[in-house]
């Protein structure tokens, strides 16, 4: 989610820059800074911002000059001004006061100085200014996509990476299973030679024992998990939320087998998959 764009209009009269940060976030949370001239146009830019930008913190800052040297046209109510003043004339000489400053407080009272607004330059400056904001929110939208291509492929290689240790697990696991019986086998018959024994209920407990170490069901679900992430990561819709989830369900497989394995090769290679989880979650952040 993280991205950055830039766009720029400049001409003999007007300058335009548009500047679109964004950064990690589980919504979308937008900042807007225009000039202040332009704030009745600020839900126009967070609906542009929102048609192109899913999740994220969105920061655009717009920056506008007119380069031409023009005065605020102004109207001035001179019938408000005179009764101000007239108020405050009729205050000082009442007090005796020095009436030097009247004029400058009446001409300062609310509406007396009214500025002209040009509507329709108004309107032209914003028609110039929208293509600008696109075309940085479009260039923001194109640095997170060429981020995006790259985070794919490390994704994919730490798929393979977990992938590849299941494939060793899988290979090590009949090997466990019958280390594991041999050395059931030598223990009972040193235990058979002092004790009497109850075939019946030792061959429950046996079968118990190894049900608790059996990990078929987890490499199974490991397998699917692995698979279903790599789906979803070549999708073009977002997918970051479902990513996350499946992270979560590939470590559950992981952990589990970890603490059944009761073997030390095949603890190593938990460790390395729960590394490359690691990964992968971290790099999840960055996805939409």
């Amino acid at each position: 989610m993280t991205g950055y764009g830039h766009a720029r209009y400049e001409d003999e009269n007007f300058s335009i820059s548009v500047e679109v940060r964004t950064l990690n976030s589980k919504f979308l949370d937008v900042a807007v800074r225009i000039p202040k001239s332009y704030n009745d146009k600020e839900i126009s830019v967070r609906n542009l911002i929102s048609e192109k930008l899913q999740r994220g913190k969105v920061s655009l800052i717009l920056e506008f000059s007119n380069k031409k040297e023009t005065v605020s046209k102004v109207s001035i109510n001179e019938r408000l001004f005179r009764a101000y003043y007239d108020e405050l004339k009729a205050l000082s000489d009442n007090v005796e006061s020095n009436s030097v400053d009247l004029f400058k407080m009446a001409v300062q009272f609310p509406e007396v100085i009214q500025t002209i607004e040009d509507d329709s330059a108004h309107e032209k400056e914003w028609e110039m200014i929208i293509p600008v904001i696109k075309k940085a929110i479009d260039n923001c939208n194109d640095f997170r996509e060429k981020e995006g291509a790259v985070l794919s492929e490390n994704l994919k290689t730490y798929i393979r990476d977990i992938e590849n240790n299941l494939e060793k697990i899988k290979e090590l696991d009949p090997v466990r299973v019958e280390r594991i019986k041999s050395r059931l086998n030598e223990n009972l018959k040193e235990f058979a030679k002092r004790e009497e024994l109850d075939v019946n209920r030792l061959e429950q407990e046996l079968i118990y024992y190894i049900e608790k170490l059996d990990i078929s069901e987890e490499k199974v679900r490991l397998a699917s998990h692995l698979n279903y992430f790599s789906e979803i990561l070549n999708s073009k819709k977002s997918m970051g939320k479902k990513m996350n989830f499946i992270a979560q369900e590939i470590g559950r497989e992981v952990n589990t087998i970890g603490s059944k394995s009761n073997d030390a090769a095949m603890q190593k290679l938990v460790v390395n998959m729960k590394e490359e989880l690691e990964k992968i979650k971290e790099q999840i952040l960055n996805i939409l």
